[in-house]
């Protein structure tokens, strides 16, 4: 068997043991590489790529194949035959596409997309491609947070949610002769005819001579001045269209699992956490959708991953899962807020066999959980504690930033303690059973993100991470029983130069790309300052890379919340309909109502 066929035979073998797949004819369709750019497992544990792929493979005109980063066997296979990168459902080279659709989640994901386009033979700059070259766009909550070190790379970004525009973009695709157009032309007409697409090459930045950014100007009056962000919200949901993954497959982090959303967007606030702004307004589904949506699930698989930014929050979630117990089913969750826990939802996740409760107290102290708008006291997460402990011997994992706004080294030391009382309660609670659950701590860096009051903030100084990293690891470690595990500041550095970086960062891009990941030089040898986009405190009357992108949210509510996490003290949670301070509910008819 030659190698090429050797690839082949692997994705014949990885089709077998999925089910939910979609393979069509391709004749007269328009093709498209839906490209998770990391590996496979992670990919298929993306229920938003998950998502995309179902809504367009609906449509009968369009024949939508997955693409993801080969690792381990599969890159060695590539490696060594030379061969183009394949689709997984046909096996075809990406080039033979019309469309290669990035489909973004997570900033670090950006060095894999300039890989995947070199495995694929496409050129990497949009400048250089022409026909008959695929259009190369991207997706995904990155994208709408901030595109623009991906720019050079991209012919267009379609921003939001994927229910509320991907077929208007379909259908302006379809519609668009695009054999007889140039790049730019198709790019024009798209950004022309849709709100929420943006094509990089239609507008130009200018610069103060100190680098900040003096104006962001479209090319032409035929396009907007700012893109707006489409929310899924305008069109809703019903029982035949829920998020729900459509493959199931035992190669992914969730095993065989069907995943359920169970509602998107956050109202609590958090002044780090971009998806709680961006997702705006928070939308829990009706129970009647939920309930017919698991039932679904269950159809297909015993086991079910139930996903929300806080599970605990979703209103009926004790009912959703003691309807799956009942049913001799099983489930799992994401994240739980601490203060949201219920002894009910508990004993459900004890009959499920879920081994691990996750919490998220952010920081040690109250004075900085106030900072960051956590609406968590250090009594609801002892009780929290208190009440998993009694319930069964649940590992807990706590999850922890460092060198968030305003952090003292008490803050820090304030982690340990609230730690350290934590072990006490699991050992009180515990001891009439004998056996007690682990505690296991992440500790990871604070990364500004886009549309959040914390934009403005710089990133802290990585010897000043690293020395808070060992101090911790050194404090709990005299405690015992307690595992720590951490990012790595490095990572937690690019990947903030990724997220507040303009479109010049596209070179340091490049650069790593080049060194076959070696960032170490990139930074060093870049003609960019990268201090400039991660060490700078930014000020409010500064243009900012993202400031073109319109997702309803108003540039003075992330001002006075940032104003009132100086002073340490907290803000209402989102209130749909109640409140206007944000600008996301503010006027009648608004895109999110």
């Amino acid at each position: 068997m030659t190698i090429s066929n050797d690839i082949v035979s692997l994705y014949r073998a990885r089709l077998a043991t999925e089910s939910g797949a979609v393979v069509k004819d391709w004749g007269g369709k328009l093709s498209i590489a839906l490209t998770y750019p990391n590996y496979y497992r992670l990919g298929m544990s993306n229920l938003g790529f998950q998502i995309v792929y179902h809504l367009l493979n609906e449509r009968s005109r369009v024949v939508a194949e997955r693409v993801f980063l080969p690792e381990g066997q599969e890159m060695s296979l590539y490696l060594r035959s030379g061969k183009p990168l394949l689709s997984l459902e046909s096996q075809i080279p990406l080039y033979e596409f019309d469309l290669v659709a990035f489909s973004l989640s997570f900033e670090n994901d950006y060095p894999n997309v300039l890989h995947v386009l070199e495995l694929a033979r496409i050129p990497l700059l949009a400048e250089e491609r022409s026909a008959p070259m695929p259009l190369v766009m991207a997706g995904g909550i990155t994208t709408f947070l901030n595109p623009e070190p991906l720019s050079r790379f991209v012919d267009f970004f379609l921003l939001g949610e994927a229910e509320a525009n991907l077929n208007e973009f379909i259908d302006q695709l379809l519609e668009f002769n695009t054999d007889r157009a140039s790049r730019k032309e198709v790019a024009a007409n798209l950004a022309m005819n849709m709100q929420s697409l943006y094509a990089p090459l239609l507008y130009r930045p200018e610069y103060h001579k100190n680098g900040t950014l003096k104006a962001f100007i479209p090319e032409n009056n035929q396009v907007p001045e700012r893109i707006k962000v489409a929310c899924s919200a305008t069109g809703g949901f019903s029982e035949k269209r829920m998020p729900v993954s459509t493959i199931t497959t035992p190669d992914t982090e969730f095993g065989n699992k069907v995943l359920v959303e169970l509602g998107r967007g956050c109202g609590r606030s958090c002044r780090f956490c971009a998806a709680g702004y961006v997702y705006r307004p928070p939308r829990p589904y009706e129970n009647a959708l939920l309930s017919a949506s698991v039932s679904k699930a269950m159809e297909r698989s015993r086991q079910v991953g139930l996903l929300s930014p806080a599970v605990s929050d979703v209103p009926g979630i004790e009912e959703v899962t003691a309807m799956i117990i009942e049913r001799g089913c099983s489930f799992s969750v994401s994240s739980l807020r601490a203060e949201a826990l219920t002894q009910g939802l508990l004993d459900t996740l004890k009959l499920a066999g879920q081994k691990t409760i996750t919490i998220a107290p952010e920081a040690g102290s109250e004075r900085l959980r106030r900072t960051i708008n956590k609406h968590l006291t250090s009594e609801q997460i002892t009780e929290a504690v208190r009440m998993i402990a009694r319930t069964r011997d649940f590992s807990v994992r706590l999850y922890f930033l460092i060198g968030l706004p305003t952090e003292t080294d008490d803050d820090v030391n304030e982690i340990v303690e609230l730690v350290k009382g934590i072990k006490h309660h699991m050992i009180r609670e515990s001891a009439k059973r004998g056996t007690m659950g682990r505690i296991k701590l992440s500790v990871n860096c604070f990364v500004p993100k886009a549309f959040t009051p914390f934009q403005w903030f710089p990133m802290e100084d990585l010897e000043s991470l690293k020395k808070k990293q060992k101090w911790l690891k050194k404090s709990l470690g005299k405690a015992g029983g307690i595992g720590i595990s951490s990012d790595v500041p490095k990572w937690a550095y690019v990947q903030t130069l990724l997220s507040m970086g303009d479109r010049r960062v596209g070179s340091i891009l490049m650069m790593a790309h080049k060194s076959r990941g070696d960032w170490t030089r990139a930074l060093r040898f870049s003609d960019v300052n990268p201090d400039f986009f991660v060490y700078r405190p930014k000020g409010f009357d500064e243009l900012l890379p993202w400031d073109f992108i319109d997702n309803g949210i108003l540039k003075k509510h992330l001002t006075k919340e940032y104003s009132l996490a100086l002073k340490g003290e907290e803000s209402d949670i989102c209130r749909v309909g109640e409140c206007y301070r944000c600008g996301v509910c503010s006027t009648p008819g608004n895109r999110n109502l």
